[in-house]
Order: C-alpha cells, then structure tokens, then sequence
C-alpha cells in the first residue's frame, strides 16, 4: 500500500502536479518530508488564467509531523486563522468576505462567533435531525438502487449530505443542484470538471459565493419573519448575551456549512467505498460486527480519508517549534493528511483497519478553538449511511478506480463507479 518516496529535493508541494499524483506517490512524498524534513518551506503556488492579481508572497512553511501540528493548534494566540486559514496565497479584498466567518478569524471575534452557531447546533437541535439522517439515508440508497448512474459519488456521497443540510437549513430541495454545483465551483481548486477551460476561476469562485449568499439573504431574510423548527430560524433569531450574527457573517457561514458540511462528509463516504476495494477484509469485518465496530470504523474512514487537506495559520509572532524559528509574519500550512499517517503516533498507518483504538486522528483537525463544529454530525452521517449499506447491500463495491478531485485542498474524489451486487 506505500511506495518509496521521491527525493526531497524533488518535493514541491505548491505544484498541482504533485496533487495529480496517485494517493500512495503522495503519502510516500510526505512519509520522505516527516522523516528528512518536517517543517520544510516551500514557494506559494503561482495562479494561472486569471486576470486577478496575487502579489508574489514570502512563501509558506509544512508542517507535516502530528505533534507540530497539534502544538500550533494549541497556540491560537501564535498561530492566527484571520489572515486566511484556507488560502495559501494573501486572497484579493473581492474574495475576502466569503472567507470572513468563524473559520478564518481568531478571538475575541472567533468566540463571539462560534458561542452564537454553538446554540443553534446544540444537543435537541441534532437530536431533532437525527431521524431526518435516518430517513434521508434510505430515501438515497432507494434512490440509487432505482435511478442510479451507477457512480457512487453522484449517487450517494453526493446527494446524501445535501440533502441533510438543505434539511437542516431549510433551503428548497429545488435550490439543492445550485448548492451543489456552487459548492463544487469553491472546493474544486480549478478543476476543469467544475471551472471549464477559459473560465477565469477566480470570477467562478465569486460568482457562486455570490449565488450561495444571495440565496442565504433571501432564506434568512423569510425565516425572521416566519421562524420554524430549522437551523436557519435558530441563527437568525439567535440571541446570546445581546450579540447577533450579522447579515454577512450568517451568509458566510452557510457558505462555509454548505460548502465544509457537505464535501467533508461525501469525501469521507466515497473514500470509504475505494478503501474497501483494497481492504475487502475490513468490509467484512465490519458486515459481520457493524454495530461493534461502528464508532472505531467511523473514526478510520475521516483518519484515511482525511477530507480536508491544510489549513493555514500565519504567525503572530516569533516562535520556536521542533528546533525551527518561525518568525512573525510566517506562513505555515498544517498538513493533517500527512499528521494522520504520521508513524510516530498511529500503528501501521498505510493499513487500514476499522477496529483501530486508540485513533486521535486530525480528519476534524486538531485539538484547540478551531475543531470541527460538526464533527458529531459528520460522524453520525457516515455512520448512518454505512449501516445502511452494508446492511442492506453487504457486497457493495467499486468497479473501477476512483476518479480523484484535482485539488491540494480537499482530498475529494470525483467519481467512483459502483454495483451493489
């Protein structure tokens, strides 16, 4: 399941043919940085076919070892998401405001953010949805066993988590297709599938954060004035302490719960699927124990599947980690893909194994005020929709190779063609 890692030298992690490379040449790459070179600098990426200009940057450093990683984590005094926790490059003032929510600000704003959504999630509102994630997994797998194309992602892992946080928000099922194809435009880093080319990807990028909050203003604006039993009508109408969300910060975070909520947890799904190709002994297992194994299994498919590649911290100030000064100003990139094969803290990590225990894993990312909000929900899903499977189909299976998402940011895949016999 590994290979022999490329030279140092030739390790550039800033050039998307790195990111077009099969997933074992990667992980043996990062394997190769972990062990010669664990906080290494690289040049910022140059961006291409846009008239947008992106002013040449100092670079940035990766961390690709678990215990950096989760030290900078703990440091958000040091390590600021504000300046742009999913941009390696210093973003254009017109892309600026999508990307201004709870996950690229820093205290006191960050808690004032996250204090006022934490009560529209809290335990009876998840509660509430979770007979809804139920119902929505069946409908799906009903779906696709009578309509299906026959690609698990377009059939499945697409539509399922869609469909729970349109259910969730309140958005129209008629809206869900815009969502969808908006969302995929943001998370494709330009992927010819979802920006064709001569499309300038950066007006595609603002044009479907444009459409996603045009449609949140327009649902926000309805659910004041008729609040019902959705999250929507809970941020909307939410009070804490005197403080509101603001109009834009409640459409930044339908973009970024749109956009992290669902291609998160259909990443997490369809990797599920093609690693159960090159495992067919865990999909045994867990067709015979599901129940026992379903947290443990739950945990490995977000630790192998690691959805979303980096986030991006820049430094506050000078700061000494693993014997390298990193100075104010600095760029660094967490790697949680490579943190969660890191040989230093998980057993065999190339293997994957369902009954892994214990697995403190970074697919949420890593311990400190940023961690997945909805972890619990994402868990739930994957769960949910795997017993649903398994239960129903237990010799589901690929029946080709994956096709991924060409991004250095999420680990999607594209397309996975599919039988469920």
């Amino acid at each position: 399941m590994s290979t022999i890692g490329p030279p140092l030298e030739e390790i550039d992690l800033s050039d998307m043919a790195f990111w077009r490379r099969p997933w074992n040449e990667r992980e043996a790459a990062f394997a190769t940085l972990r062990a010669e070179r664990p906080i290494a600098h690289f040049d910022e990426p140059v961006v291409e076919g846009t008239a947008f200009e992106f002013p040449p940057g100092p670079g940035y450093y990766a961390l690709t070892r678990y215990d950096d990683i989760v030290t900078a984590s703990r440091h958000p005094e040091v390590f600021l998401s504000g300046p742009g926790a999913v941009s390696q490059l210093d973003l254009p003032p017109e892309m600026v405001e999508y990307f201004s929510g709870m996950i690229s600000t820093d205290n006191p704003q960050h808690a004032r953010l996250r204090r006022i959504v934490a009560n529209a999630f809290n335990p009876r509102t998840v509660r509430a949805i979770e007979d809804a994630i139920d119902r929505v997994a069946q409908q799906v797998v009903d779906d696709a066993v009578d309509h299906g194309t026959g690609d698990f992602v377009t059939d499945v892992a697409a539509p399922f988590p869609l469909a729970i946080i349109g259910t969730m928000m309140g958005i129209p099922a008629s809206e869900y297709g815009t969502v969808l194809r908006c969302s995929n435009v943001i998370l494709s880093a330009g992927d010819p599938e979802y920006v064709p080319e001569g499309t300038d990807p950066v007006v595609a990028f603002l044009d479907a954060g444009a459409t996603l909050t045009g449609l949140m203003h327009e649902l926000g604006a309805y659910r004041r004035e008729h609040p019902v039993e959705d999250i929507t009508s809970a941020l909307v109408n939410a009070e804490i302490e005197s403080e509101r969300l603001t109009q834009q910060e409640l459409a930044s975070f339908f973009v970024l719960l749109v956009t992290a909520g669902n291609e998160t947890t259909r990443t997490a799904i369809a990797h599920a699927l093609e690693v159960f190709a090159r495992f067919p002994d865990q999909r045994e297992r867990l067709v015979h124990d599901f129940e026992g194994l379903a947290a443990t299994a739950t945990d490995e498919i977000v630790r192998w599947a690691s959805p979303v590649i980096w986030m991006r911290r820049t430094l506050a100030c000078d700061f000494t980690l693993s014997g390298v000064e990193l100075r104010a100003g600095d760029k660094v990139l967490l790697f949680y893909n490579s943190a969660n094969r890191d040989e230093a803290v998980f057993s065999d990590p190339t293997t994957f194994d369902v009954g892994r225990s214990p697995n403190p894993h970074l697919g949420f990312g890593a311990p400190g005020p940023h961690f997945c909000l909805g972890a619990h929900l994402a868990r739930r899903e994957i769960t949910v929709m795997w017993r649903r499977l398994l239960g129903q189909y237990p010799t589901i299976h690929a029946t080709a190779p994956a096709i991924p998402l060409a991004s250095n940011f999420v680990n999607g895949i594209k397309h996975l063609p599919f039988s469920f016999d």
